[in-house]
């Protein structure tokens, strides 16, 4: 995929699904506030574990690290031991 525009609905479509998605769990299986921000910290928090894999051990700590998937990068980090 080389067109900016498809890269980005694709982007908004990802989103557009996420939001559906939690709004249906909310709506229907946490009905409670507390289960509500359980899952959207659970959601951030994976957010942010998917930057740190891909752009912050890539940028700040070893630049040769792979970014295909986090399966690639396990590889390489089992293998360097």
């Amino acid at each position: 995929m080389k067109s900016k525009r498809w890269i980005i609905a694709k982007g908004v479509l990802f989103a557009v699904l996420a939001c559906m998605a939690a709004g249906l769990l909310v709506a229907v299986d946490f009905p409670r506030p507390q289960r509500a921000a359980l899952l959207g910290i659970c959601v951030w928090a994976a957010c942010r574990f998917y930057y740190f894999a891909f752009h912050v051990l890539h940028a700040y700590v070893d630049p040769t690290l792979p970014s295909a998937g986090l399966i690639d990068l396990l590889k390489h980090l089992w293998r360097r031991r």
